[in-house]
């Protein structure tokens, strides 16, 4: 079977204090596109991944190589599989693209070895991995804290087309982190709240949806700075980049300004996508 991995957006992400673990605390809401991946299995006697794209590591750094590795841990399951990776999702742009093709693999990998997994267990497998790997077994919008694995799932609607932009630059979430400049806690609205009260608010969305990885990133690669002022231009209703990077989306109202702006980015060499109004995956497959 195919199962598809759906990109993620981070509609605002606020990055507060430092932890004493060396994390940072955040506020964000996370979103799901139409972007995917293809994940498929193959039986095997050993674990191994092959994938379309060259950036993505095929041995056991690989988040998908790391999950069924988990699994094999936690369940004492002795089976392997080939995990085949279709890729859509741009590598390390702020989409998630690794974290939902591990969440698939989590998910869907004990039913392909036909054994049974509880999600407490699946839960803290995800967790184990990476911090937003826990969203993406999930199939909602998801207000999140922490470190992002605290997750308050909510049905979110959003009415207009998003464009996605990626141009061909990897920001390293490591790098930004050790740059970012956290902010207070106080002063700004829940991100929820927002979303789901002001979705008409252009004013507002702009001065509430920030991102605070964007003023270092934007320092050294102010190409992306120039996509974000570029969607605003063409009058979206708000732009915004998306985790650390590089990846900048932006909503509109009108469908045909968004297949436009996503043409003239298109020309420029960047990688584009667009996700329809209202779009709502379903369950995760």
């Amino acid at each position: 079977m195919q199962h598809k991995a759906y990109a993620k957006i981070n509609l605002g992400l606020r990055v507060l204090e430092r932890r004493p673990d060396g994390y940072h605390t955040i506020e964000t809401v996370f979103h799901r596109v139409a972007l995917f991946d293809e994940v498929t299995f193959e039986a095997s006697d050993h674990i191994e991944v092959v994938s379309t794209d060259a950036a993505a590591p095929g041995d056991e750094t690989n988040l998908c190589f790391r999950a069924a590795a988990l699994l094999q841990e936690l369940t004492g399951c002795p089976k392997g599989v080939r995990i085949n990776l279709e890729k859509r999702i741009p590598v390390g742009a702020g989409l998630g693209g690794g974290s939902s093709d591990a969440a698939t693999v989590l998910r869907e990998l004990p039913r392909f070895w036909r054994i049974r997994v509880d999600r407490a267990r699946i839960l803290g497998a995800a967790l184990r991995l990476g911090s937003d790997i826990p969203y993406f077994l999930g199939n909602e919008s998801a207000l999140a804290y922490g470190r992002g694995e605290i997750l308050e799932y909510f049905s979110l609607d959003i009415p207009y087309t998003i464009l996605l932009c990626s141009p061909d630059i990897h920001v390293s979430t490591a790098w930004a982190y050790r740059h970012v400049v956290p902010r207070s806690a106080t002063g700004y609205l829940n991100l929820k709240t927002t979303l789901m009260r002001e979705m008409e608010n252009r004013d507002l969305l702009r001065q509430q949806l920030v991102n605070d990885f964007e003023p270092a990133v934007f320092s050294v690669h102010p190409e992306i700075a120039v996509i974000k002022k570029a969607m605003l231009d063409q009058d979206a209703m708000v732009a915004l980049m998306s985790g650390s990077g590089s990846t900048v989306y932006g909503f509109f109202k009108d469908p045909s300004v968004a297949v436009r702006a996503a043409e003239s980015f298109r020309t420029q060499g960047h990688r584009v996508s667009l996700t329809p109004p209202s779009f709502r995956p379903g369950k995760a497959r």
